[in-house]
């Protein structure tokens, strides 16, 4: 694959980042690197280890504050009730859980999910938000394999991290496995701008003031080019939609923010 300048991809090349293309050829892509399946996992244990220590600043900073209204629209949409359970799969620092901590209340339980520790451990010493943090419970662990039983939330959710996961599909089977009957469903992913003149002038600060402000600011420029990458190979709202049903999700749909930076997918498990 030529990965050779910013661009974004076509449906065949998106495709080759679903389950079946790597189970064929044991290759994955972390970012625009192209690597082996086994090792996806250490390349975003390694990246996340990185930023993990700023990961909250540079996200406020980079989209200049508007992911938390995302965030809370998003989690909005997941209709939480007090006393409910609630997973968070790649919670990462916790911005998700702490929304639906606030939503389920002292009676509700919000398990965030995390592969990496550094994340769990920099959401857990953030001052902010201390009561609802208290309430979340941390498990470390892989999202194709989630170590929880069968039927055991209310609502699960994922935001801004199912791209990482080596295997989409197997993440999202997962997903739809833990959730009792009847159980909603929500992720929040970054995806391609719908007006050209806007996608230019996103393309422009996601490859060129991103990078240079993690430079800049913390010493990191190559985490913050991996991260648009990631976005311009990743399934567009109507591809990921069909996998949702695909794999067994109903009254699927989404919608787009922010002319279509960020989306939110949202489905229920038939029950």
């Amino acid at each position: 694959m030529a990965f050779d300048r910013p661009k974004w991809f076509e449906r065949g090349i998106r495709r080759q980042q679903l389950d079946d293309y790597i189970d064929r050829t044991g290759k994955a892509t972390f970012g625009f690197k192209e690597v082996p399946a086994s090792e996806k996992e250490s390349w975003v244990r390694r990246h996340f280890d990185t930023v993990a220590p700023y990961y909250d600043f540079m996200n406020t900073l980079c989209s200049m504050g508007i992911h938390h209204l995302w965030k809370r629209m998003a989690v909005n949409r997941l209709r939480l009730r007090p006393g409910e359970v609630v997973l968070d799969v790649c919670g990462g620092t916790g911005d998700l859980s702490i929304l639906a901590a606030e939503k389920t209340g002292p009676g509700g339980t919000v398990v965030l999910f995390d592969i990496n520790r550094e994340m769990i451990q920099a959401g857990r010493a953030s001052k902010s938000h201390r009561s609802a943090r208290k309430r979340i419970h941390y498990v470390q662990g892989n999202a194709e394999a989630i170590s929880l039983p069968d039927e055991a939330c209310d609502g699960a959710m994922v935001g801004f991290g199912i791209r990482n996961v080596t295997r989409l599909r197997r993440a999202f089977s997962e997903i739809y496995r833990v959730l009792k009957p009847g159980g909603r469903f929500m992720c929040l992913e970054f995806s391609k701008p719908v007006n050209p003149v806007f996608r230019r002038l996103y393309d422009f600060h996601s490859f060129h003031v991103m990078p240079l402000m993690g430079q800049l600011l913390v010493g990191n420029r190559e985490g913050y080019v991996c991260l648009p990458e990631t976005i311009r190979l990743f399934s567009l709202p109507d591809e990921l939609a069909a996998l949702l049903t695909d794999v067994g999700f109903a009254d699927v749909a989404y919608r787009r923010l922010t002319n279509g930076i960020a989306v939110i997918h949202t489905g229920r498990k038939p029950g």
